[in-house]
């Protein structure tokens, strides 16, 4: 993600966070903006971020690891959401420049990688009632959520 950085996000409504409200971390701007939507979105009932681990199995180590889902909430309809916020490029294969090229191959194993962690989180969802859902650049702005530069 562009300008990357991470911080402590203060939680304006408390009674909406559930987990450690003096310890809400963001790792990007995009989370920032996203829990702040949530935060102060009338139609969002409860959030969180990054309380929710998933087991995964990682198809380029074969290994067990965490996956941490960045946010979840519970609209004023009930329904609840785990979401993966991600640059829409991480989503879909890398384009193959004709060689193996350093980038390429960390770009494909981040995919990979990423790849594992969704279906995990796929079927972590449909096992709790949950809809999961991997919002990009794209969806942020569709939400009128502002996204910095």
């Amino acid at each position: 993600m562009a300008n990357y950085y991470k911080g402590k996000y203060k939680v304006k409504n408390k009674h909406k966070y559930v987990g450690d409200v003096n310890n809400v971390i963001y790792r990007s701007s995009w989370e920032r903006a996203a829990l702040k939507w949530l935060d102060e979105n009338q139609d969002i009932k409860y959030f969180g971020s990054e309380e929710i681990v998933i087991p995964y199995r990682c198809a380029t180590d074969n290994k067990i690891h965490r996956y941490y889902v960045d946010l979840w909430f519970e609209n004023s309809n009930g329904e609840k959401y785990i979401i993966e916020i991600k640059p829409k490029k991480e989503t879909a294969p890398p384009k193959n420049p004709g060689r193996r090229t350093k980038k390429y191959i960390s770009e494909s194993l981040t995919y990979i990688k990423n790849q594992s962690k969704w279906e995990a989180a796929q079927e972590f969802a449909m096992k709790h009632g949950l809809k999961f859902d991997i919002w990009t650049e794209d969806t942020l702005r569709s939400l009128g959520i502002k996204i910095l530069k």
